[in-house]
């Protein structure tokens, strides 16, 4: 067995925020903890949210975005565990919904089924966190044992600057 495939996979499942630019900040966190890393996009978030070039040089990997022909190898291996980050408030209502349109979200879906456990880090604006249907879709994804971290509005702070997006926070979710 090669060094590769001694360690625990990590699917990195990244959604279409701003914030995103930075997801390589969570690939190399997780890097340093010993884990392989393959990144899932949503298509949104393929259109230009992040470094794709990079990321797939950073992990050695393509990205995922779109499903495979049944007849094409699995290029990933079976997740150990799933971050979501950002996640945001589409993908968590698809996701709670069970609304697997997407690859993202049928793998987030199906890693319920696998009992895989899942960090999420929430990118969601004030306004639309507000709306009921987040709120159900955060209990229901809690219910179903989906770990979060603190939210993310990505409002500006008082002098103009924006707080720290929690990348790392992820990884110590998966770790309680």
């Amino acid at each position: 067995m090669t060094e590769q495939a001694e360690k625990p996979f990590l699917y990195v499942v990244v959604c279409a925020a701003g914030i995103a630019a930075d997801v390589s900040k969570l690939i190399t966190a997780a890097q340093e903890r010993d884990w392989e890393v393959g990144v899932i996009a949503t298509p949104v978030a393929m259109n230009g949210f992040f470094d794709t070039a990079a990321v797939e040089a950073q992990t050695g990997r393509p990205i995922r975005s779109a499903w495979r022909t049944p007849g094409d190898p699995r290029p990933f291996p079976p997740p150990d565990a799933v971050v979501v980050a950002p996640a945001t408030f589409n993908t968590v209502n698809k996701w709670a919904a069970g609304l697997a349109d997407t690859l993202a979200v049928a793998t987030l879906c199906e890693a319920y089924g696998l009992g895989v456990p899942v960090a999420v880090l929430p990118c969601v604006a004030d306004a639309l966190a507000t709306h009921p249907a987040y709120q159900d879709s955060l209990v229901r994804l809690r219910g179903m044992g989906v770990r979060f971290g603190e939210p993310y509005s990505g409002e500006p702070e008082e002098d103009g600057s924006r707080p720290e997006f929690g990348w790392e926070r992820a990884l110590d979710l998966l770790e309680r």
